[in-house]
């Protein structure tokens, strides 16, 4: 957050014709690729458990590891 209050502190003073556009409180959530974070998330969660987790149909499923 801070980061980003610089940036546009510093490109709004380097560019004197340049003025301030609010893009929206829910600008970095609408850039989220919903499902490259969905399988992010359950790669984490194979790691933490050990089990094999797939993602079908934008729902979690665990795979018991001795059917496959």
């Amino acid at each position: 957050m801070g980061n980003s209050v610089l940036t546009i502190i510093y490109h709004l003073l380097s560019d004197p014709e340049r003025r301030f556009h609010d893009l929206g409180a829910e600008h970095y959530q609408s850039r989220i690729n919903l499902d490259r974070k969905a399988r992010n998330l359950a790669t984490q969660l194979q790691a933490v458990t050990g089990q094999k987790i797939v993602i079908r149909n934008g729902k979690a499923i665990v795979i018991d590891s001795d059917s496959s």
